[in-house]
């Protein structure tokens, strides 16, 4: 009995610490259908995976925008109208481009490849893939063939990007699924992913703004990949692109990380160097440095549960464990509902939802489709962090268990208010937007704010305008969190914009900058809940005031 009384303490603190965190979780409310956002992604097989959302500027004023994915519906572009506080509104937008390429979309990624200001998109389909270039007022052109890519035949699912060093125009990484003429299919016949390098100033264009793509490097085996991540998993600056694979049609298949050098071919990392064989129905990643030592660790879902990998041994390898379960991040069965089936797990996203200084975890579940051994009413997460380091599910007092099947997802400040709002695309029922109202006042049916915070947007001259790379490191009070840019990961959804920053009851953090080139920038000192637009190489950062109507 002796030995009981500790344990039983703990657990005790366990389930304090989980109510604590349930009652001071922000609540949400669905505001897609009065917020003039109408979209479904639906379609055959094609469109059980996928279903993505672009979140990006794409008018210049500084609100994110939304592409959304439509499967055999066409993709729609809806631009943002909401005032700063006030309730979601977007209008909905035509692209101007034809209908046919709108249809069979996938997914979306942000993402300015010609540095000249504007975001482009990278959109994945079921067939050709497109380059559509940014322009001012949303518009946007085709570009694909004018950068030097025929968009291929594949059924393309995963993308990511990165400058490699010295670099002009990003490299591009594009991740298929099932190769359907392939002999056997949909058994063990993947496509391989597809690794396109910008052509050097010798052999293209030396205009920094007409990029040029040679043949791609394949990177065989292709195992059906669902996400990919450029990463620098070692934090020594050196690119590596970490690709999640469902094991569903391609049973042999595994996680893949690709060393990615200047110079010189991709090639996958072998278990003598310390990579472990990891076969999991790999849906999506997403990377966070969740303890502070510099290194990142990786939320990997899948049909079953979340995976939360972290680098172990002597670091000199990328040898990984699991660590969800000591986390708390359990997400293995519905919370809600009573359905005991495993879940099915897709987008993922860390971010600091209640701004506590403690990062979170979303993600958007859902059934395949009708698979009977998964569950059916399967709630999308979200994981509060604690100062424990541990996480506690929230979804429930949130407002997010609802009975959809969400696909891909983000979350972003959609109304520039400092808190975070959640935007899911539902496979066969219409998208969902979630607005961040506070957390609950005890004394009234009012909702209270929650911590305080910072937004940041980077900016360099010259190539990789957005600076997708870098380090936003902050120390906040005792603790130090970095952020870093990234294009890719999530599940077929990308956002590019500003970095957010929760600060608990700080009122100001010391905040630096790793650029992608590996410099580092002098301190800034900003006072807290405000936009702060950083240019490379100015003495201070200037502040950005959201529009009020």
């Amino acid at each position: 009995m002796r030995r009981a009384v500790p344990a039983l303490a703990a657990a005790a603190l366990t389930l304090a610490s989980a109510a604590a965190a349930q009652a001071d979780a922000p609540r949400f409310v669905e505001e897609a259908a009065a917020a003039g956002v109408a979209q479904v992604h639906d379609g055959p097989w094609e469109h059980f995976v996928g279903g993505g959302v672009a979140v990006f500027d794409c008018d210049g004023d500084r609100r994110p925008d939304l592409f959304i994915a439509g499967g055999a519906n066409p993709a729609q572009l809806f631009v943002n109208r909401a005032a700063a506080g006030g309730p979601l509104r977007f209008e909905a937008r035509g692209t101007g481009l034809p209908e046919r390429l709108m249809r069979g979309v996938v997914g979306a990624y942000p993402i300015d490849i010609d540095s000249d200001g504007w975001r482009d998109l990278v959109v994945l389909r079921v067939g050709p893939d497109a380059i559509l270039k940014g322009g001012p007022d949303c518009a946007f052109t085709d570009a694909t063939r004018a950068f030097g890519l025929d968009g291929g035949r594949a059924w393309t699912t995963a993308f990511a990007a990165a400058w490699e060093a010295g670099a002009t125009h990003p490299t591009l990484a594009f991740g298929g699924y099932v190769d359907r003429a392939a002999p056997g299919a949909p058994w063990r016949a993947c496509h391989d992913g597809l690794l396109f390098r910008p052509e050097t100033e010798a052999e293209g264009e030396a205009d920094a703004g007409a990029p040029r793509y040679g043949p791609p490097q394949a990177l065989t085996p292709g195992y059906c990949a669902l996400s990919m991540l450029f990463t620098d998993w070692a934090g020594d600056g050196a690119l590596s692109l970490r690709v999640s694979n469902d094991r569903q049609y391609h049973i042999d298949g595994a996680e893949q990380l690709w060393r990615v050098e200047p110079g010189r071919p991709a090639r996958a990392y072998s278990v003598a160097e310390g990579w472990r064989r990891l076969s999991v129905w790999g849906m999506g990643i997403a990377e966070a440095d969740l303890d502070g030592d510099g290194r990142p660790e990786y939320a990997l879902t899948s049909m079953g549960d979340t995976r939360i990998q972290k680098l172990t041994g002597d670091g000199f390898g990328p040898e990984y464990e699991d660590v969800a379960w000591d986390m708390g991040a359990t997400a293995h069965r519905p919370y809600a509902g009573g359905d005991t089936r495993p879940s099915t797990g897709w987008h993922a996203q860390f971010e600091d939802v209640d701004n506590d200084g403690r990062l979170d975890l979303f993600i958007a579940k859902g059934n395949v489709e009708a698979m009977p051994d998964f569950a059916a009413y399967d709630p999308d997460n979200l994981l509060m962090g604690g100062f424990d380091g541990r996480f506690t599910e929230a979804g429930a007092a949130a407002g997010l268990a609802l009975p959809t099947r969400g696909r891909g997802a983000a979350v972003v400040d959609m109304n520039m208010d400092g808190m975070l709002d959640v935007v899911v695309i539902n496979r066969g029922g219409p998208a969902g937007l979630f607005r961040n109202l506070g957390t609950p006042r005890t004394e009234d049916a009012g909702f209270a704010p929650l911590g305080n915070w910072l937004k940041i947007a980077l900016r360099q001259p010259g190539a990789n305008r957005d600076a997708v790379g870098a380090l936003v490191q902050a120390r906040i009070g005792d603790d130090v969190v970095t952020r870093r840019v990234q294009v890719g990961g999530g599940h077929a959804s990308g956002r590019l914009g500003w970095v957010h920053l929760g600060l608990g009851t700080a009122p100001r953090a010391e905040l630096r900058v790793r650029w992608p080139d590996g410099a580092w920038s002098h301190a800034w000192r900003l006072t807290a809940n405000g936009h702060a637009l950083i240019e490379r190489g100015a003495e201070s950062a200037r502040q950005w005031l959201p529009p009020t109507e």
